[in-house]
């Protein structure tokens, strides 16, 4: 007879796969239980923020970066902590990170980064090693949280949109544009050919725009265009209001005058020489910006400006990201926080202008209106002022599309790098011994020019070279031939102070002279300007841009105000100006 002990201890002895017993099984299972418990408490002890803290390299460098950063304090409340972007989820890439960072622990008692010093030393390798493993997972820990796909267009600005709305269609991932956002950034430290492989769009990373996507873009693009209509509307309820004011105005004067028996005239605010009714003009708001020290190269450059592939590559115009941020720009520029190495303080960072246009047979008129503001002076200027005869000048710039960069930039692309106040401006004994100082009005320092007129720019500063090519001038019988095939840009300007008005062209450089194609009416009446300009439509004068009905025209304006000179400016981006057009940003309308 089998007793029940035998019976169990018979069980536990049964063998199982490999000859190991059931006894032995459930052994190893605890055992692995225990170990798998140990494993994982243990991995997850060194998967927090705390940990990775706990030696002085990380905690005062690249912590300290960390604490004023959004990821660390929001106003959602949710914060990202060092392993939420440095550690994979995924269990086996978790693994594959821990045994990596033995490698930290080696450079730890190496003592590689324990000082400030040799952490800047290092610095660049450390945040290149991690944009290339963020490139390679198509930046799989920035989409634990922010996930392409579940995007919202109409809670994003303008650029956004457009940036990732390019990121489903190329095939661009986080990391390409998204880098230093909590710690220091050292992306301009990489050479351009580094940047340009680091950055470029890998077709795997390819997706397909959400419907959701498509359909919150035309919602907002719909709510914007219905928000410029009501707008719109405001402006002309407001322009015949005015037009009744002004007629009002003028009879009660007229009146006035009639029946003023002592001989006193009457008082009346003086009407402006370029009659026009405005009530019929199209009218568009424009925020100007102070640019700094952002040239054309600076555009260019991918170091400098996260827009130079689209601008290069795409042909994107700088309005199409930038046109509803131009303030947010002015105020991170003038305040030296980017383009800007010697700010001034208390000098603001945009004017918001309202621009009205309309044509009749011969003639374009423009009126700009705008606030003035508080003198603020000039640091390195002996009394302040850098232009002390004129505290406004008024510039326009036209060009066609035969200009390269005109139809992208407008006239930015006549801002170099080496002009009088940029950054690498020649100094005045190296612009005489050049010997160019007979072609070019060089007195001054080197003024605007166009690329046309070079046989060379350079935009990246390689080897310590200076940006720009002022000196780098084509022939006589070159630049007369790029002059013929419209290569040029018109210029017309008023010096308000001096009540002057210029009329002149720009190629190799900037030549002015006598105001002929152009009239402009200026006052200044509380604390607001009000300038008029009114131009031919149609010259047979070198330099002068005919304008067309049917055509499209690249312009850009600039106001030096506050007895400003040279950069110190504030500049619209390029658009472009029409007749009768709603392609045109602005749209002229007939008289």
């Amino acid at each position: 007879m089998v007793t029940p002990m035998e019976i169990k201890t018979g069980f536990m002895s049964r063998r199982l796969i490999l000859g190991t017993s059931i006894a032995s099984a459930i052994v190893f299972f605890v055992v692995g239980i225990i170990f798998w418990g140990g494993f994982n408490t243990a991995m997850e002890a060194t998967n927090t923020t705390e940990f990775c803290i706990s030696c002085h390299e990380m905690e005062d460098n690249v912590y300290q970066e960390y604490l004023p950063s959004i990821h660390y304090s929001n106003r959602t409340g949710v914060r990202a902590g060092c392993p939420d972007c440095h550690v994979p989820r995924p269990w086996i890439h978790k693994v594959v990170r821990k045994v990596q960072a033995s490698n930290e622990l080696l450079h730890k008692a190496l003592g590689t980064i324990n000082t400030p010093e040799k952490f800047e030393e290092h610095r660049l390798r450390l945040a290149t090693n991690v944009w290339n493993q963020m490139k390679d997972t198509d930046s799989r820990e920035c989409r634990n949280c922010h996930d392409f796909e579940s995007m919202n267009p109409e809670f994003q600005r303008p650029r956004a949109r457009k940036q990732h709305l390019n990121a489903f269609e190329s095939g661009q991932t986080c990391i390409d544009c998204h880098k230093g956002i909590a710690h220091n950034s050292v992306r301009h430290l990489l050479s351009d050919e580094d940047l340009e492989a680091l950055e470029a769009p890998n077709p795997d990373f390819i997706r397909e725009v959400p419907q959701m996507y498509i359909d919150g873009l035309a919602k907002v693009e719909a709510k914007e265009a219905e928000e410029a209509a009501a707008a719109s509307l405001v402006k002309i309820e407001a322009k015949a209001a005015e037009k009744k004011r002004i007629e009002a105005a003028v009879a009660s004067a007229l009146a006035s005058q009639s029946n003023n028996t002592s001989g006193d005239s009457a008082t009346t605010q003086s009407a402006s020489s370029i009659n026009v009714d405005w009530s019929k003009a199209s009218s568009r708001d424009v925020t100007l910006f102070y640019p700094g020290e952002a040239s054309i190269e600076w555009v260019m450059n991918g170091r400098d400006h996260g827009g130079a592939r689209p601008f290069l590559k795409g042909g994107e115009r700088c309005v199409t990201c930038h046109d509803k941020e131009t303030a947010d720009m002015g105020a991170r520029i003038v305040s030296g926080e980017v383009a800007e190495s010697a700010p001034i303080p208390g000098k603001r960072g945009s004017i918001p202008v309202t621009v009205e246009s309309t044509y009749d047979n011969e003639f374009l008129y423009m009126r700009f209106s705008w606030q003035d503001a508080e003198h603020v002076p000039m640091p390195s200027v002996e009394g302040g002022k850098m232009d002390p005869k004129n505290s406004m000048k008024l510039a326009l710039m036209f060009a066609t599309d035969d200009v390269e960069y005109a139809g992208q930039a407008g006239c930015w692309g006549s801002c170099h790098h080496d002009a009088r106040s940029m950054p690498d401006t020649p100094a005045q004994d190296v612009l005489t011994a050049s010997g160019l100082g007979e072609r070019l009005d060089l007195a001054g320092g080197v003024t605007k020019y166009i690329k046309e007129s070079r046989t060379k720019l350079e935009v990246k500063g390689r080897r310590g070279k200076p940006r720009g090519g002022w000196d780098k001038l084509k022939s006589d019988e070159e630049l007369a031939a790029e002059m013929s095939e419209g290569h040029f840009m018109d210029i017309i300007r008023l010096k308000a102070g001096e009540n002057v008005v210029e009329d002149g062209v720009l190629l190799a450089d900037r030549k002015m002279a006598g105001g002929q194609g152009a009239e402009f009416d200026a006052s200044l009446n509380g604390g607001s300007w009000v300038v008029i300009m009114k131009r031919k439509l149609k010259s047979d004068k070198e330099g002068d841009i005919s304008m067309a009905e049917e055509s499209l025209y690249n312009i850009g304006f600039a106001i030096h105000d506050d007895y400003s000179n040279a950069r110190f400016h504030h500049v619209s981006l390029g658009y472009k100006l029409g007749f009768g057009n709603a392609e045109a940003e602005f749209n002229a309308t007939k008289q």
